[in-house]
């Protein structure tokens, strides 16, 4: 992101960050471009020439904060339209909505929106413990979500309740969280997925597991339903993605985003990935650690 501040140059990875500092945005850097700052102006090259962009996709999902504006969209606005569009998509009779805060909220909302259930703070969020999928070891995991999450039981308590997140990675959270609320007393616990499910690493830079440790690389739905513990299970397709965010459905000649953690279509050739790599799903339930 490109802003200005009193007349100087401020580059940040998101709208958010000029706003904290009161500075203006601008416009995006272009996929490919190099920004140079100089004593007069800003100078923009593009050394490699000009290739189509495919923004990855789990910036909306997870990654970039709510307040942020990206590709022109507010991603606030887009989760809630993933909680729409799985409220369409995966129905459930239920009694309330409850979003695994912080990044589960808007799609929960927006699920709450168009199923007409109610939306409550069933789990509140102790802000003092950071993310915990991306932590290190299981160990500090495993602590991050006691830590992290406790049940408000007046809002769950003999309910037939939908737990709505934004994604399924190991499962370590999930199973924490599901046992939590049949703890509170929920009667039925329903688990909703705000994306499709994560079936590939990323080999980008951010930090998510090697393949045969993603729930849903090893699993089928109602394998990954009796891991976590649910009632019932359900994610937000890919095309669904696309439709909440006002496309068509993904477009397999022109990909509009990097949607490789979901389909395994990555943007570039993975060099550097030795056949002994790839990952085979098990004939048989095996315990994730």
């Amino acid at each position: 992101m490109l802003g200005d501040l009193n007349g100087a140059p401020v580059l940040a990875s998101e709208t958010c960050a000029l706003d904290i500092i009161g500075a203006t945005f601008i416009r995006e850097v272009e996929s490919g471009e190099v920004i140079v700052c100089t004593p007069g102006g800003i100078e923009s090259y593009f050394p490699f020439g000009k290739n189509p962009a495919r923004l990855d996709i789990f910036e909306y999902i997870y990654f970039s904060r709510p307040d942020s504006i990206l590709g022109g969209r507010s991603v606030y606005d887009v989760r809630k339209a993933f909680g729409e569009e799985l409220a369409r998509e995966a129905p459930v009779e239920a009694d309330v909505i409850v979003p695994i805060p912080d990044s589960g909220v808007p799609a929960a909302l927006g699920f709450s929106q168009a199923s007409g259930i109610p939306f409550e703070l069933g789990i509140i969020r102790n802000h003092y413990v950071g993310r915990t999928f991306i932590e290190p070891t299981q160990a500090i995991r495993t602590l991050g979500v006691k830590l992290k999450h406790s049940a408000n039981r007046a809002q769950i308590e003999g309910k037939r309740v939908v737990l709505l997140d934004d994604s399924l990675v190991r499962g370590t959270t999930s199973v924490k969280i599901v046992q939590m609320i049949r703890d509170a007393g929920a009667r039925e616990v329903h688990f909703r997925l705000s994306s499709p499910p994560i079936r590939f690493s990323d080999y980008y830079g951010i930090d998510t597991p090697v393949r045969e440790k993603l729930l849903a690389a090893k699993y089928n739905l109602d394998e990954m339903r009796n891991y976590i513990g649910a009632d019932s299970l359900a994610f937000l397709s890919v095309d669904g993605i696309y439709r909440a965010m006002g496309y068509d459905g993904r477009d397999n000649e022109n990909p509009q985003f990097t949607d490789h953690c979901f389909t395994g279509d990555y943007p570039t050739p993975l060099t550097d990935l030795s056949e002994d790599q790839d990952f085979v799903r098990p004939p048989r339930l095996v315990e994730v650690q």
